[in-house]
């Protein structure tokens, strides 16, 4: 402890004042002289005890930075006492309790990459084996041309398959990072209606199903025309899906002082209770889902509506239809 700076000039010093005052008090009387000794004598021993004492707080500081930087989280350092350091000790475990939160965001956020990455190692693989099988039929020369066009036509919707996958992971990822820059127009929800239907009118046609529109016209809100149509489209494309051929879809719109709604119910065959609280899930798959789905489409609608101050809320039951609640809430001036 002598070795360090701080400590011999904290000694220099108050030998140099013991000095001074000693012989002061040497010019007044012995005793005088005596007791000023005794005192300085007293004082720089109660200076070192208290330094000795605070270094040792100061290194165990030091070992639980040391324990904080290798992971260990779980040591509390607080005294609850006042002073200084005791400031200091509470605000270094403040600290610690951020950079705990942050490593275990950053632990769950490793995770869901290695799941993503798995789950589209697993969504490409299917259709990439399927293009290779019947690229290999495609070159057989004895090949008959239906069974030739057949296959084309396969290897054409396989890659189509692919192009929607990547861009919608793409999208995804621009959302989830924040990046995608969403307009905030005034977006009339008739018009918004008009638009998300036009992609399913075909699906609608062939499995002969009905869609009722009922809504005021002058009903709107404030966010990004496309994105929201985007969304919209993909909860429709999921109420075609999983309603029967015959059946009827209802979409109804409101506005309120709070928020405006978008309600798209359909009477299909529901979607099971233990599917509903991961259907906003990416990737996630249920039970009545078709053998093409992918599970990105609700998802995607989902991070559309919540990144525009929005929620969706979907009730279900089996065999009676799926209604989806959107809304758009109000900014608050």
């Amino acid at each position: 402890m002598l070795r360090n700076r701080e400590i011999q000039m904290l000694l220099f010093v108050m030998g140099l004042i013991s000095v001074t005052a000693l012989v002061a008090a040497a010019f007044i009387s012995p005793v005088a002289a005596a007791l000023v000794f005794i005192l300085s004598i007293l004082l720089m021993g109660s200076s070192l005890l208290f330094t000795r004492w605070r270094y040792r707080e100061l290194d165990k500081l030091s070992v639980y930075l040391r324990e904080i930087s290798n992971g260990n989280d779980s040591l509390d350092v607080r005294d609850n006492q006042e002073g200084e350091l005791s400031i200091l000790k509470n605000n270094i475990y403040k600290v610690t309790l951020m950079l705990s939160e942050h490593r275990s965001l950053l632990q769950r956020d490793k995770r869901q990459l290695t799941d993503a990455i798995s789950d589209i190692s697993h969504q490409l693989k299917t259709p990439l084996t399927s293009m290779t099988v019947m690229a290999d039929l495609v070159s057989d020369p004895d090949l008959p041309p239906a069974k030739r066009t057949e296959f084309t036509h396969n290897i054409r919707i396989q890659l189509e398959r692919i192009d929607w996958l990547v861009s919608s992971l793409l999208k995804l990822s621009k959302i989830d990072a924040k990046t995608v820059p969403f307009k905030k127009d005034r977006i009339p929800v008739n018009r918004l209606i008009e638009k998300a239907l036009e992609p399913v009118m075909i699906p609608l046609d062939i499995k002969r199903q009905t869609v009722s529109i009922a809504g005021d016209a002058d009903v709107s809100f404030v966010g990004d025309f496309n994105w929201t149509a985007e969304a919209i489209i993909n909860i429709l494309k999921n109420a075609v899906e999983h309603t029967h051929e015959g059946g009827a879809i209802a979409i109804t719109f409101f506005e309120n002082a709070l928020f405006t709604e978008i309600i798209i119910a359909d009477n299909g065959k529901g979607i099971p209770k233990e599917d509903l609280p991961y259907i906003f899930k990416r990737f996630y798959k249920g039970k009545n889902a078709s053998e093409g789905s992918i599970g990105i489409g609700l998802a995607m609608a989902h991070s559309i509506v919540a990144s525009q101050n929005g929620v969706i809320d979907v009730t279900s039951s089996s065999e009676k239809g799926t209604e989806f609640r959107i809304k758009f809430y109000k900014q608050v001036i």
